[in-house]
């Protein structure tokens, strides 16, 4: 459907769009669908979440780890231009765009989950609410208002987070006398206590915002206000 455009897309830095050009072009060229990317996040996903998984025994993966993670959320870029810029963008793409998206945020979570560097149950919580915060995005473009990307843990910085938190982890286990615990509780269950409160100020801001728009006429209005990040 090369003259079909997507109902919302996701405001990305230009220098970060800018690390993908040549890729693009390269996926235009040869062909490559833009499925074939998205899948391939997933697999980023899963390569993050085993590090994840096998960092209390190797602590160094936790710097493959978090590598797997940005690859991810470039990937998850990638697909959308390609999708552009190869003319192949379709309805049917923004659900293999979405739902790849959902199965990275499990992997990667339930990977930190059985790392032993926190407490299994926080880190659930997260990737609970991690698709909760996505399925309110989401909910906003069903009921045809708008799709929501606002909210301070969206996507890329729930990413960003885990990153700090994770390397703060690495830090102290080579150079801190390996004391990852204070309060209770690690440095890593703090960042993901972190996160839970960011995901649940983002919902927040994520409904009021669709249900602002649908007690207004002028929902176009609604739409413009306010920044907008990936989910």
């Amino acid at each position: 459907m090369a003259d079909y455009q997507p109902d919302s897309r996701r405001s990305i830095a230009a220098i970060f769009r800018q690390t993908a050009n040549g890729a693009v072009a390269f996926c235009v060229k040869r062909n490559i669908s833009p499925d074939t990317v998205s899948y391939l996040s997933i697999v980023s996903s899963a390569a993050a979440g085993v590090c994840f998984w096998q960092s209390q025994d190797t602590p160094a993966l936790l710097i493959i780890a978090v590598a797997f993670c940005y690859l991810r959320l470039w990937l998850n870029m990638l697909d959308g231009m390609v999708a552009l810029g190869s003319g192949k963008a379709s309805r049917r793409g923004e659900v293999i765009n979405e739902l790849p998206d959902r199965i990275s945020d499990v992997l990667i979570f339930v990977g930190v989950a059985h790392s032993g560097l926190c407490q299994p149950l926080i880190a659930y919580w997260v990737t609970i609410l991690a698709l909760l915060v996505a399925y309110i995005g989401i909910l906003g473009q069903a009921v045809r208002v708008q799709r929501e990307f606002s909210g301070v843990m969206s996507k890329p910085w729930r990413m960003v987070a885990l990153h700090i938190g994770a390397w703060t982890t690495l830090a102290l286990l080579w150079w801190g006398d390996e004391q990852i615990v204070y309060g209770g509780l690690t440095v890593l269950d703090w960042t993901l206590i972190l996160i839970i409160a960011g995901c649940i100020q983002t919902m927040v801001v994520r409904l009021v915002r669709i249900m602002r728009a649908l007690d207004t006429d002028d929902t176009g209005h609604d739409r413009a206000d306010g920044p907008s990040e990936s989910v």
